[in-house]
């Protein structure tokens, strides 16, 4: 699928349109990696780049590549624990 932006000049000066379209892409997917939308692995298809890239960009950008909700890190540490 294509997708065409309107995007002003100025914010066109630094980055060619190539490179821009790009950039839109990667923090498009941290966005939608960050809010839940997308894995991990949806998010380096969507960007189109690598697991390693996505990871670099994610901590670039202060994204956990782990989430646990509240409380759910210590019920694993407990049932490793126990486990032991």
């Amino acid at each position: 699928m294509q997708i065409t932006l309107d995007v002003p000049e100025q914010f066109c000066m630094e980055f060619s349109p190539v490179e821009l379209g790009r950039r839109i892409k990667l923090y498009a997917a941290l966005t939608m990696y960050q809010s839940g939308s997308l894995s991990a692995g949806a998010a380096c298809e969507f960007a189109g780049v690598d697991r390693f890239t996505f990871i670099a960009e994610c901590k670039q950008h202060n994204i956990a590549m782990i989430n646990y909700e509240p409380g759910e890190l210590a019920a694993e540490a407990a049932a490793f624990r126990k486990a032991s």
